[in-house]
Order: structure tokens, then sequence, then C-alpha cells
């Protein structure tokens, strides 16, 4: 039944009750939007701030993800954003890996000959960084709907910072020579011709802001003739609205399945404005009903994405009882959050490097070690996007 996991009707009859099957898969991509965080480089007195702390090879074993059977393809890089500048994180110190670009996520696909089994497809995952800071770059966010150059009509309208981050790059920055979106458009292009004849799905997940980008590159690669017949599906956590009521149109006119994961007390997905349309079907949680957490936690706890995933785990149905299915381990809410009731004995904010990255040498003194140089871009990203474009004009019947 995997297509109707993937949304192929929407999820009619899946959330209320919630199906079983329906809620690991939630929760295994809720996981991949939530790697991102915990890979990423926050800190500011880092020279790699705003980085991926880890190596694509090893990415997944240092996050305990290698049982998801799934392999690294590339990481994907956004350049600053002038729209969303508090959602960028930046170093301190002068000598850094980039002036201008944040590692924004990954593009990943399933090899494991057990799991593609299990997923009755070998499926195409996609996973965009949100931030935790949400508070900051929410303000951000402006009322204004800018059209989507990359489609042929301009009444099909997006929110502007969303835009620009998805398409502006920096000629002069190794790793935002190429845009996101010709990042992502690129990737894809070349694992559909890796894997050409295959049962393909291609999944796309975030949170936050993320969950804005994994709609719009959703719209955006469903909008090229490259995909054809494969299903793109969004799990979608705590996302704001991206797009006018005709961007919502066409996305369903594309056939993208969207299900939105939210927390009713959470105001991000209520933003930006009444200009804006939200797309797909909505599993709405509350954390009112969980016995483990606050009840009137800061805005940042309703927003928190392994809040999210708790709730997804105990969640049954609306008038249903809040009761673990999977056994999550509760403890992962306060991973970089004090959402838990302290009589649970969880401290707050507990994930963490030791020493904060910092080794010691040989003779004693402390240091932050260097990191391998990661490859910004694979050497056939130009390749694979001009035979997006190519493809995109023959469907349109352009010189």
């Amino acid at each position: 039944m995997w297509r109707e996991i993937q949304g192929c009707n929407n999820w009619k009859g899946l959330l209320d009750p919630m199906d079983s099957h329906l809620r690991k898969e939630i929760i295994r991509y809720g996981e991949f939007a939530q790697s991102c965080y915990d890979s990423f480089d926050y800190d500011p007195h880092s020279k790699y701030c705003g980085t991926c702390k880890y190596q694509p090879s090893h990415f997944f074993d240092k996050i305990n993800m290698l049982k998801k059977g799934y392999e690294m393809k590339r990481y994907l890089y956004a350049t600053s954003n002038i729209n969303l500048p508090n959602f960028f994180q930046k170093s301190k110190m002068s000598n850094v890996w980039s002036q201008h670009a944040n590692w924004m996520g990954y593009v990943a696909v399933a090899t494991d000959p057990e799991e593609i089994k299990r997923l009755g497809r070998r499926d195409i995952v996609v996973a965009w960084r949100g931030t935790v800071t949400y508070l900051e770059w929410i303000h951000d966010l402006q009322d204004i709907l800018h059209p989507a150059h990359f489609r042929d009509d301009p009444n099909i309208k997006i929110e502007t910072g969303f835009f620009d981050m998805y398409t502006k790059k920096e000629n002069n920055c190794h790793y935002a020579s190429f845009s996101a979106r010709e990042q992502i458009l690129a990737e894809i292009n070349r694992l559909i011709e890796k894997y050409q004849g295959e049962e393909l799905s291609i999944t796309i997940t975030g949170h936050s802001l993320g969950a804005a980008l994994a709609l719009l590159s959703a719209y955006d690669i469903a909008g090229k003739s490259i995909t054809k017949i494969i299903p793109i599906s969004v799990f979608s956590f705590a996302g704001p609205r991206v797009g006018n009521l005709k961007f919502k149109e066409r996305c369903e006119e594309l056939g993208i399945k969207v299900l939105r994961v939210i927390n009713v007390h959470d105001k991000v997905p209520t933003v930006p404005g009444i200009s804006y349309a939200h797309v797909g079907a909505e599993l709405a949680l509350d954390h009112h009903r969980s016995p483990f957490l606050k009840p009137n936690s800061d805005l940042g706890c309703a927003h928190n994405l392994e809040a999210h995933l708790h709730l997804v785990d105990g969640y049954h149905g609306k008038v249903r009882a809040f009761r673990s299915a999977t056994g999550r381990d509760v403890a992962l809410v306060n991973k970089d959050s004090s959402f838990l009731k302290e009589e649970y004995g969880v401290p707050p904010f507990w994930w963490q490097d030791e020493n904060k990255g910092m080794v010691r040498t040989s003779d004693g003194q402390w240091v932050l070690p260097e990191r391998p140089v990661i490859e910004a871009h694979p050497p056939d990203t130009a390749h694979h996007f001009q035979q997006v474009l190519k493809l995109a004009r023959a469907r349109l019947n352009l010189p």
C-alpha cells in the first residue's frame, strides 16, 4: 500500500484513526528532517559555522541512521538571503569556510535491498534544513508575493524570501556557484537517469522554513518533464504558507501530494497573511493532549520538530487518547528544547557535541580540529541542470 502511504488518495481514511503504517512513515521522514538539525554547525565561534559537521560518506553513521537503508548523494547549499537575514548562520571568525553559503540539507536514495523491498520502490529523499530560532526569521517574512519565474504562468506567485533563497547564487562562492534550485534539479535528473526503468518515488521533507523549501522544490520538480509518472510527496512539519491560491491550484494540477503536520498551538503555519494558501492535507496535533509535555510552554517548544514527532507517535485520532504507538523515546523531545515536564528527569537542550567539538592534541593543547574539505558540487551538475531545462523547453515547444 505504499502509494496510499505516499498520498495517492490524499491520505483519505488514514489519518483518523491514524494508520499504523502511515504513522511510522511520517516519523521516519521527520527523522530525515531532524537529521539536518542534528548535523548542522550553529556555533558562531566555529569557522565552520553554517556547514554540516560531517562528511557525506559518514553522515548517516554519525547520526545513527545507517539502518534507514539510504545512501547520501549530495549536500545542498544556498547563498545568504537578504530577505531572510536571521535564518542564515555566520561565523564571527574572519577565516571561514564560506562568506556566502549555508548548508541547507541533502539528497539521499534508498540503496539497501531489504529497505527497497520493504518500501516497494526505490525512494529518493530530499531533506531541507529549517531553524530552531524561528521567532527571528518568521518576523522577516514579507507579505509580498513574487512571480515564480521558472513557471510559464505569471499569476503563480510565492513569498519573495523563499523565492530568493531557492534561486539566488553567488559566482564568487564555491558552494553557492549553483543556486539551490539548480542543485536539486540537477541531482534529481542524475538519479532518474541512473535508475531508469526502476519504480521510483521522490519524497521531500522539511521542518519550519525547510518545509517551505520542500514544497517549493516539489512544485519545481513536478513541473519538469524529467519526473513524468514518478510520484512526488511532501511530508511537511510546522511549515508556513508558501504561495498564493494559483500556486496551490498548480500544485494540485501537478499531482503533488502534501501532508502538513502541525501543532495547533504553533504560530508558524498561520503566516504569511491572507494572500497565501496552504497546500495539501493537514494532520493537526495538540500538545495539550500529551501527558509528557508542559501545557503552557513557550512558542518555540510548540514549534519544535522532535515535539511534533512525539505527538505523531501518540496520536490515534481526534477523539482517542494519547498513547505511544512505536515506543519512541520521550527524551528526544528535550534534545533542543525544555518541553518535557520536569518530573521525567530529562535535562533540557541535552543534544550537543562532546566538548563542543574541541579535541586535545599530543602536546596537551585543546583545539578545534580542521575538517576535510567537502566537495561543493558534483562536476556534472551543470550538465544535468541543462538537461532539465532542455526537457522543459521541449515540453513547452520552446526553442
